[in-house]
């Protein structure tokens, strides 16, 4: 019966180191899901700080992109403003008078200047015998104020209320 007692006993023994083997093996492969674990945590931490290094270099970027924008609207407005002040220069017009100009490109521009110098040139005078016609700015004998005809001071009916006012007939 020895042998039937060992042989009774291996299994016993046999499963009991299995079960050691079993809990070992488990062990050794919770050690390892705790070590990757622990990786995927870092890597994380470390993806959420690279996000962030790319999201503040794109606001860098963005804002040279905004600077560099904003430089070539003044660099556009300065050339076009200068370009407006050489054709109003060029055609003998005032910085007021430049400033009335209409256009994108010179020539449009230029061609904006000649109609407005031809609208500010006085008309052609008529010619007159008076000696004061070719005087600029001399005052044109036939004028008129617009206003409706005065009454003269001798009037009579301003003379008659004047007269019932005052009480005498």
């Amino acid at each position: 019966m020895a042998p039937e007692g060992t042989e009774e006993d291996q299994p016993t023994t046999t499963t009991e180191t299995d079960a050691a083997k079993l809990a070992a093996e488990v062990e050794r492969w919770k050690a390892y899901a705790r070590k990757h674990e622990a990786q995927a945590k870092a890597n994380a931490d470390a993806a959420k700080k690279l996000a962030e290094l790319e999201e503040a270099g794109k606001t860098e970027l963005q804002k040279l992109t905004d600077r560099l924008t904003a430089a070539q609207a003044e660099i556009q407005t300065l050339t076009r403003d200068l370009v407006r002040e050489r054709v109003a220069r060029r055609h003998g017009l005032t910085d007021e008078q430049a400033k009335r100009l209409i256009g994108e490109t010179e020539e449009e521009l230029e061609a904006d200047a000649v109609e407005l110098v031809k609208m500010l040139a006085p008309p052609e005078a008529e010619e007159d015998d008076d000696d004061d016609a070719g005087l600029p700015g001399a005052p044109r004998p036939r004028l008129r104020s617009g206003a409706k005809r005065a009454t003269a001071l001798n009037d009579d009916r301003m003379l008659a209320d004047l007269m019932r006012k005052v009480g005498a007939r």
